[in-house]
């Protein structure tokens, strides 16, 4: 645990203010990055079901998990032990009974059974089973959707959550720059994404690294017609486009940034289209401040490329920071055309303006933090083709 408990309280504090807006007593948080949030607990215990209960009318939560990884709950989180109860092994994949009774069970036993319960509907950790146990225990309980309540509290960062973002930023910078001087003809893709997951783990002298929610993504050739692709064991060849997205990440927080290299000399076509990209992503840097809105940075950046015959049809950034496995990103607030969030100092989001398509494609991306007059990214890497000659020499080309 490495929050004070004061700052833990003031984010439960905000939880419940949210809470009471939606008009729920009783939140039932299955996300391990608002389990994290709010108490600390850090265990890779998330592909079991776990829980931490808010209560509106009690002061500290209450965290229902597996008996394993009860100590967990003990040795990363600020809660009182009493507060940390464990449910037999015999829940565990089990055919013929389901955490979730425990839950109901410890729920109904503390008198919180009759209440307004919050659950999170839209969460990878929240099954349909999980939901008709908890209807099938709590009968009458009225259940509401408490989805995304914690991540939008998440959304503004403490000053202590931006140092760990500015650690995770140099953390990816560094395998950045390593996974970049390692691409080229020859070199498989898994041995660069085994330098990347090294630099990622390693971090620096000064501090190590976390695992990414997300592990190197490094599409190659054809396959950058798509962003989602790992790597494979088939050596680059010259002339071939190579995609690298990846993320520092320090205690949980995350820094992602995206590059791309080519093997080769560009074909003029590709040399256009990352400069009308690098463009308007620079542009977007430009404009950012506290005050204007998502949807505004998605209209400078179209109104920067569609003159150069550039069009994305897919978001241009989202929130991002604190998470597990399968995504380092927060679920609210995106970069794109209909959303009015405004931005305040402290917000975090990884801006993507990549075009991905059957032809060339180009991607390249930056994570950054509102500040009280602009925006301040978490890596510092030039923001350009990268040119591999087929040896051992890097080149930047703008």
């Amino acid at each position: 645990m490495n929050v004070e408990v004061a700052e833990y309280m003031d984010r439960m504090k905000r939880t419940k203010a949210k809470m009471a807006e939606k008009e729920i007593e009783v939140l039932l948080i299955t996300d391990p990055a608002n389990m994290n949030y709010l108490t600390g607990f850090d265990g890779w215990s998330f592909y079991v079901d776990q829980m931490l209960v808010l209560m509106d009318d009690e002061e500290q939560p209450i965290w229902i998990g597996r008996t394993a990884d009860a100590n967990a709950a003990k040795v990363t989180t600020w809660l009182f032990h009493e507060n940390i109860i464990p449910y037999p092994d015999t829940y565990v994949h089990s055919q013929t009974r389901h955490p979730m009774d425990f839950v109901a069970e410890i729920l109904t036993q503390i008198g919180q059974d009759k209440r307004n319960i919050g659950v999170e509907m839209d969460s990878y950790y929240f099954s349909a089973k999980c939901f008709q146990q908890l209807n099938k225990g709590l009968s009458n309980a009225t259940f509401l959707d408490g989805s995304l309540i914690v991540n939008w509290v998440r959304i503004i960062k403490s000053p202590a959550e931006i140092l760990k973002m500015e650690k995770a930023g140099i953390i990816g910078e560094h395998a950045m720059r390593e996974g970049i001087e390692m691409v080229n003809a020859g070199v498989r893709g898994c041995d660069v994404a085994a330098k990347i997951s090294h630099e990622q783990l390693s971090g620096t002298p000064e501090f190590g690294g976390d695992y990414p929610a997300i592990v190197p993504l490094l599409p190659a050739g054809e396959r950058t017609s798509t962003p989602h692709l790992t790597w494979t064991d088939k050596p680059y060849q010259q002339g071939e486009t190579v995609i690298l997205e990846l993320a520092g990440c320090y205690q949980r927080y995350h820094a992602p940034i995206a590059r791309t290299v080519q093997i080769g000399q560009p074909s003029i076509n590709m040399k256009n289209l990352s400069e009308v990209v690098i463009e308007g992503l620079n542009a977007c840097l430009d404009f950012i401040q506290p005050g204007v809105a998502c949807e505004e940075i998605e209209t400078v950046w179209r109104k920067t490329v569609e003159k150069h015959g550039v069009t994305k049809e897919s978001r241009l950034g989202y929130s991002m920071g604190l998470n597990y496995p399968p995504d380092w990103g927060e679920h609210t607030a995106s970069i794109r055309t209909g959303d009015k969030t405004i931005l305040v100092p402290n917000m975090t989001f990884h801006l993507i303006p990549a075009i991905w398509s059957e032809g060339d494609s180009f991607e390249i991306s930056e994570s950054f933090y509102v500040t009280e007059n602009g925006c301040k990214t978490f890596a510092n890497l030039p923001r350009e083709l990268m040119i591999k000659d087929g040896f051992a020499n890097l080149d930047f080309v703008g």
